[in-house]
């Protein structure tokens, strides 16, 4: 993928949602007659600022490092307030106005997550009918009776009608219950219902696709590799595969799969193999060795790129369809899911924490950055997806009551509402510190995952 792109829409990515939840803080704030000195994108040196024409002239800033950003209020603690201002500033304002203003961020991003979600099924988003090939052997699913040319249809009494709705049903249902029930339909519209067993799965051990390590194999079209990048001194930059090229052939042999290519490659390192390209209209034949690479104590050929697929054939029309929504049933489904949403992200997050959960779940910018690159290639749609599930996943974030988040200013408010006065300033200094050092272990192993997985 173009590089260019993925910088361009993590930076679009990170700038709108921070945006949106320091407007929350900075609208509210106004709102309630507490005096706004700034309102930065980033943190650090100033690059552009700008003064509003309102009797405050609200200084407008892009800053140097664009994780995050603020609204500085004016506040007794941070500098000599004019005694004709001391009304407006934010530490003289009762709890309630603090509590709000601080609240006011995180739930701006919960509701941009609700419009974003809206956005997409107004819209329509391409989606993928969840029929069932044969299960894999050896696993939950192959052990609960599932077979080929099924389609799920429930998860727990929920009604489904997409891959991703089963995929998010079955992670929430897991969270609760490791045994699960789910209700298919066969061709002739005869539907059964099954009891998935998970007792002896762990979905969140690894960062795993958690659909196959259950066993499911969804049913799949005929389909081609696309390739959508090309990593830099791969075997495929050195041949001159390009974005958009289209893999028809295998030594002669039509593909007929994605995932039939990969295995192919895979088990052919040092190995010369011919593709079949399509490429503008027309194909050409390129000769191409796979690069051995150790993977799980095996060697297996790696080519150098990253891919899409493309449907072709009669099954595009039973398996593939795009998703409406009017705006009320919009609306209703993007709250739905940015509830869920949040309430699986808490539920994981309180996994971690116990161990019950790999820390190798948890991802940084740079994952950040490569699935904005990646959604805002594929289409409107599932950027907008994309921003909505980042910007729940800030929201929640960001109420956790841990110092230095606004969720632990909000728990300094709530022990001030019960104790009838504030944290003392010692205590909260604490407190910030011990914040601090969690947030930086936190970036720590993100950024650690992330370069691994770059690596890997």
């Amino acid at each position: 993928m173009n590089i260019i792109i993925t910088i361009a829409a993590f930076l679009a990515t990170i700038g709108l949602l921070v945006a949106v939840h320091e407007f929350g803080h900075y609208w509210v704030a106004r709102k309630l007659g507490v005096k706004v000195l700034r309102f930065s994108i980033g943190f650090g040196k100033r690059i552009w600022t700008k003064n509003g024409k309102d009797e405050d002239k609200v200084e407008y800033a892009l800053s140097l490092i664009p994780l995050g950003g603020y609204v500085k209020m004016l506040d007794e603690r941070e500098g000599d307030v004019d005694p004709s201002e001391r009304h407006r500033a934010f530490n003289v304002q009762p709890v309630w106005k603090r509590f709000a203003i601080v609240l006011a961020g995180p739930l701006f991003n919960f509701i941009f997550a609700i419009f974003a979600f809206s956005v997409t099924y107004m819209v329509g988003i391409d989606s993928v009918r969840p029929y069932l090939g044969d299960p894999l052997p050896n696993t939950a699913a192959a052990s609960s009776g599932f077979v080929s040319g099924e389609k799920i249809v429930g998860i727990n009494g929920t009604e489904v009608e997409t891959v991703n709705q089963v995929r998010l049903n079955l992670l929430q249902s897991y969270l609760s219950d490791k045994k699960i029930s789910v209700e298919t339909e066969q061709g002739d519209g005869v539907k059964a219902t099954r009891v998935l067993d998970l007792t002896a799965v762990d979905l969140l051990e690894e960062e795993n696709d958690h659909f196959r390590t259950i066993g499911f194999n969804l049913e799949t079209a005929e389909n081609i590799p696309v390739v959508t990048e090309v990593m830099a001194g791969s075997a495929a930059e050195l041949v001159g595969l390009q974005a958009e090229d289209r893999i028809v052939a295998l030594d002669g042999v039509k593909v007929v799969s994605t995932r039939a290519f990969s295995e192919y490659v895979s088990q052919r390192a040092d190995k010369t193999i011919s593709l079949g390209v399509l490429r503008d209209g027309n194909q050409i034949t390129v000769d191409i060795t796979p690069k051995p690479s150790e993977r799980d104590g095996k060697t297996v050929g790696l080519i150098g790129i990253a891919m899409a697929y493309e449907i072709t054939g009669d099954a595009k029309e039973k398996l593939l369809f795009t998703r409406h929504a009017s705006l009320g049933e919009a609306l209703k489904m993007g709250a739905v899911e940015t509830w869920d949403l949040s309430i699986m992200t808490l539920r994981v997050m309180g996994r971690l924490i116990t161990g019950e959960a790999s820390i190798k779940n948890i991802s940084g910018p740079i994952t950040i950055a490569n699935y904005a690159g990646k959604s805002a290639v594929i289409g409107f749609s599932v950027f907008m997806s994309f921003l909505a599930i980042v910007s729940l996943s800030l929201g929640v974030l960001n109420l956790l009551p841990v110092p230095m988040l606004d969720g632990g200013h909000l728990m300094y408010y709530l022990i001030e509402i019960v104790k009838g006065s504030p944290v003392s300033e010692k205590f909260e200094m604490m407190g910030q510190r011990v914040g601090m050092a969690m947030v930086g272990v936190l970036m720590v192993l993100a950024i650690y995952n992330d370069i691994t997985r770059l690596v890997s």
